[in-house]
């Protein structure tokens, strides 16, 4: 299916050129640049990709930068491709296999590892190049970065994705709790992969069509193989292994610098890869804002101010000339490998890792009656609730993808969730002074419950001195993937199990006069599918399937259950610590006082 689509990947490009002092050189009317569109690239089972190229007016050969993506390559030269060939490179716009001009059919799991080997090829054999390729883009053309990277191509010398995670599993269809991201998936496919003259209903519609495995009709209109495939595999197995770039971090041997948002749907796998990969790449750089899956997405409940906006353009045409061009500069990539955005303080601040070493874990302990403290009560009494799959916990933004004025995300008031007799909510009293939280939450829960299979989630609120209340990240965890997502184990019904819930990665201050809060429940729906309860298949259970289930939570001696805070020490310790943290001026790098367009990511 080739139709046209929403946030189409074009949009992903910044459109600010470079911006430099006026010389001899750059005063002469450069030649036009040669275009040529729709060019053949041959596969090697004989299928043709098909590819916009945008080269220097000058004779020469040149090193060339790479997009393959799903969303349509357009049939004009953009300010964003215009501003690369104006700086000596030649630009390779590809439409992937089955998508748009390209033939072939599209199957995005499997397809970009040998494609992107191929036309990596096929580059470094034209008139025009100087046999040294770069590759740079958002979310699915992230992905296609990493994949063609897992080849070992040797013209490959530099990869720039954003938004892009690293695992099909964890990240794109389901989560490191082994629940699904449905809302994410189904949307994707309702925009991308729709039958001809579908009228797509309602995305509440389609979400929550049973059983799962026929939700693509719902969706599209039509049966796709490529959600069935998912279906079929929702535990973590050879399927997805050999298709993830997680599980070949080691055969990639060129320099990464990924960007990401902290309120990003792949946020966790870009600084999972990242710290992975940086054992054996010491050149890999990384970014990570206050953003969505879109850049410019401004939030109704928050405003991390001006100097939250950043113009990607110089960061990769500095980026590209240091691997492309044999510039040894240091200049050319930032002195330091992480740049993070602090939220609450709103600060960019550099470090050398992550997660930040200095930072260490701190326990706040659940208590009955929905206090979160440093000291456990051992009398504390558990806490119980109902939770009914027919009736789940609503998402209420968060790092969800990829429409918001469809499907909310980024930080919302969760205070009318909170209501609900199926949350529980767990709360510090006010803050006395700021507390820096950096790095992952871990949130371990004594739990036991009626059905053989459930689902616990977390979620990571502060809290401000006028009650309202804004997510920060969260997680989920599918109980029979407590000790493994590769062997589902059911539970016995009754029996106390210890487990840990991955509630994602965030960059937080909590303001003196904010509480620490921490909401428990079942369901997130749809940002995750709805458990059944059964302990069946997911995938397969109907209206009718779904039972309810009641959940305890326990605190008691022996029974603590509690969040595990990264706490990062305050300014005076950090400068007699081995790391240091480096906070940057305000109005400075990264932030581009001239950038009005900040990237528009599609997904």
């Amino acid at each position: 299916m080739r139709r046209p689509i929403i946030f189409a990947c074009n949009a992903v490009l910044i459109a600010l050129p470079l911006a430099a002092s006026p010389t001899v050189e750059t005063m002469r009317k450069p030649a036009p640049p040669v275009s040529t569109y729709n060019a053949a690239v041959p596969m090697r089972d004989g299928v043709v990709l098909r590819a916009n190229i945008f080269r220097p007016g000058a004779a020469a050969r040149y090193p060339a930068i790479l997009l393959r993506t799903p969303y349509g390559k357009g049939d004009a030269i953009t300010p964003a491709y215009q501003s690369f060939v104006n700086h000596g490179y030649v630009v390779v716009v590809q439409d992937v296999r089955g998508r748009y001009a390209s033939g072939g059919t599209f199957e995005p799991i499997n397809q970009e590892i040998d494609d992107g080997d191929d036309t990596l090829n096929w580059i470094a054999r034209q008139p025009w190049s100087d046999g040294g390729v770069g590759m740079y883009g958002g979310s699915y053309l992230g992905i296609a970065q990493w994949k063609a990277a897992m080849t070992g191509n040797p013209h490959l010398k530099a990869i720039f994705p954003y938004v892009s995670g690293d695992d099909d599993y964890r990240d794109r269809f389901y989560s490191t709790g082994g629940a699904m991201k449905i809302g994410h998936r189904l949307l994707w496919f309702a925009d991308n992969m729709r039958a001809p003259r579908f009228a797509t209903p309602a995305f509440a519609t389609y979400v929550a069509a049973q059983p799962e495995r026929n939700a693509d009709i719902a969706a599209t209109g039509h049966r796709l193989d490529d959600w069935r495939v998912v279906a079929d595999h929702p535990a973590y197995d050879a399927f997805w292994k050999a298709h993830s770039v997680r599980e070949h971090l080691k055969d990639i041997h060129v320099p990464v610098y990924s960007v990401g948002g902290w309120y990003d749907n792949y946020v966790e796998s870009d600084l999972d890869a990242f710290a992975m990969h940086r054992k054996h790449s010491a050149d890999d750089r990384i970014m990570i804002g206050p953003w969505a899956h879109v850049f410019s997405a401004t939030f109704t409940g928050a405003n991390f101010g001006k100097d939250s906006l950043v113009s990607l353009r110089p960061e990769q045409l500095r980026w590209f000339d240091r691997w492309l061009k044999n510039n040894d500069d240091p200049a050319l990539i930032p002195a330091h490998p992480v740049r993070i955005f602090v939220m609450g303080i709103n600060r960019w601040r550099d470090e050398d890792e992550w997660p930040p070493a200095r930072a260490h874990g701190v326990k706040f302990y659940l208590d009955s009656g929905g206090q979160l403290g440093n000291k456990p009560d051992p009398h504390s009494a558990a806490d119980t609730y109902v939770y009914d799959p027919r009736n789940p916990a609503p998402t209420t933004g968060g790092a969800v993808c990829c429409n918001p004025r469809i499907f909310p995300w980024g930080p919302l008031d969760q205070r009318a969730v909170e209501k609900r007799r199926d949350v529980l909510v767990y709360s510090t009293t006010p803050l006395s002074s700021p507390i820096e939280v950096t790095g992952q939450i871990k949130v371990v829960l004594h739990v036991s419950s009626t059905a053989p299979d459930t689902d616990f989630t977390a979620k990571l609120v502060d809290v401000f001195p006028d009650g309202s209340a804004r997510n920060l990240t969260d997680g989920i965890l599918r109980m029979r993937y407590r000790d493994s997502l590769e062997t589902p184990k059911l539970m016995t019904p009754g029996e106390d199990y210890k487990v840990t819930i991955d509630a994602g990665v965030t960059s937080n201050v909590f303001l003196a006069g904010h509480r620490i809060r921490l909401e428990i429940s079942s369901s997130n729906f749809p940002r995750f599918d709805r458990n059944p309860n059964t302990g069946g298949s997911v995938a397969d259970a109907g209206p009718k399937d779904a039972r309810p289930a009641t959940q305890t939570v326990y605190h008691e001696q022996q029974r603590y259950s509690y969040v595990l805070l990264p706490v990062v020490p305050p300014a005076p310790a950090e400068l007699t610590s081995g790391r240091q943290a480096r906070y940057l001026p305000k109005r400075s790098s990264p932030v581009s006082s001239n950038s009005t367009s900040p990237p528009v990511l599609a997904r």
